[in-house]
């Protein structure tokens, strides 16, 4: 048994990252006191955690590492598990197909388009562009548009992004110590509440519109406003709340807090941004990007998995075990908190060669095959597999291309690749941006 807690405490992710090399991958118990979980980071033990007895393995919406979660997005998709997760996976899934976010790709091109447009005055006018508020609106302006039907504006979605970006980081010191009672106040109770309440103060009133006046339209707002039971009882309006707030934030923040890292990245390593670049002018020029397009991106989307392995937004799944069984050579008791992550297994040594190093090379076609699925897994896996997965891929090249095609990106200050832990994973310091035109009067 680790003891853990004096380590967390200095540097929670390198702590955690040191705990899985020196097992050597196999199943760690971890000591925060009172609080006992087993750190499982072997991409064979993580296979059967997740999906092949996935049902032994489940998401305590009352477990202590659960609960401040459940406190924000209630019994929803993210974290219900039994008949209320079935019924809401069942009537979102055909939402996130790869047959239907294609369909969406012309839609999200022009909502990404327009929204980068806004960046031309503060690009001429060399002013500074927050990284991160650029981030939420481009994605937000795609995704209400292509999943929303625009039920939620730029503005108001901008706003429950941002609270959602408070939940994330006030929640941390209950992570950190998660044994501790509610009815202790602790940094960050009060910004966390009033961050709800401002989701809720956004949400509810579209709900309550929708229910009023239902349609068969495709967007996830209708779709989870039709009338649906779940064992006998009817889907309540805190449910239906529960679910889109979920789905706002899966559909969103994935995508914001990994590109949050591409720019201090591409200032770190030069190499990186001018391959980058150079693809991005050969494939879109001047643009408009085209759906024909993604698929020749192809150093793009290797960047972008590099990306995911080092800063997967979801760095953390937390597991409840049903029943005891023994996992390798550790024998896990019922009621045990089991902890996977793929912060640590996609930077294990074990697995990786110079995990510490950006090298978008190892998901060149031409790379050698990985040793085991479950050793890049930055969407989880088996069946709470992230739905939002396909969605991201065509996505994220997409507000890449858009941008990388129309400026030169210049980082104000230095290249902090130190994390800032919360319910998702994003760089200690937002950065500044210098967005500089690209002159194509003389191309060709």
């Amino acid at each position: 048994m680790r003891r853990a807690l004096p380590r967390l405490l200095r540097s929670p992710l390198d702590a955690l990252v040191g705990f899985a090399d020196e097992a050597g991958g196999e199943v760690v118990r971890l000591s925060f006191g009172t609080f006992r979980p087993y750190l499982v980071a072997h991409p064979e033990h993580l296979q059967h955690v997740l999906r092949d007895n996935a049902a032994n393995y489940v998401r305590d919406g009352k477990g202590l590492l659960w609960r401040p979660v459940r406190r924000a997005v209630g019994d929803a998709i993210l974290v219900a598990e039994g008949p209320r997760w079935s019924s809401s996976r069942d009537v979102l899934q055909p939402l996130f197909t790869a047959k239907r976010v294609e369909t969406l790709v012309d839609g999200m091109a022009v909502a990404i388009g327009e929204a980068v447009d806004v960046l031309n005055e503060p690009a001429r006018t060399e002013q500074a562009v927050d990284a991160n508020e650029a981030l939420s609106r481009i994605v937000c302006q795609a995704t209400m548009r292509v999943l929303f039907a625009d039920k939620i504006s730029v503005p108001d979605a901008v706003r429950v992004v941002a609270a959602l970006g408070t939940i994330a980081t006030a929640m941390v010191p209950r992570l950190l110590v998660p044994f501790m009672p509610y009815a202790i106040p602790m940094p960050g109770d009060r910004a966390f509440r009033d961050a709800v309440q401002t989701i809720d103060d956004v949400v509810l009133p579209i709900i309550r519109e929708t229910m009023r006046q239902p349609s068969d339209s495709p967007d996830i707002i209708s779709t989870l406003c039709r009338p649906r039971s779940v064992d006998g009882q009817e889907v309540t309006e805190q449910q239906i709340r529960d679910d889109v707030v979920a789905m706002i934030s899966t559909s969103t923040e994935t995508t914001i807090a990994v590109l949050s890292w591409l720019w201090p990245v591409l200032e770190r390593y030069p190499d990186v941004a001018g391959r980058l670049y150079d693809e991005i002018d050969r494939v879109v020029g001047a643009g408009p990007i085209q759906r024909s397009h993604i698929a020749e991106l192809q150093y793009t989307r290797m960047v972008l998995d590099e990306l995911l392995r080092l800063y997967p937004a979801g760095w953390m799944i937390p597991r409840t075990a049903v029943a005891s069984e023994t996992l390798g050579r550790t024998r896990i008791p019922s009621g045990a908190t089991v902890l996977v992550s793929p912060y640590v297994t996609q930077r294990m040594a074990a697995f990786w060669d110079d995990p510490e190093i950006f090298d978008p090379e190892r998901f060149a076609p031409t790379a050698p095959r990985r040793q085991h699925r479950y050793s890049f897994f930055p969407f989880g896996g088996g069946p709470h597999q992230c739905l939002g997965q396909y969605l991201f891929l065509l996505e994220a090249p997409l507000i890449i291309a858009t941008l990388l095609s129309r400026f030169r990106i210049q980082l104000r200050g230095n290249a902090d690749l130190t994390p800032r832990m919360g319910a998702s994973l994003r760089p200690r310091q937002n950065a500044q941006l210098t967005l500089v035109p690209v002159d194509r009067s003389h191309a060709g």
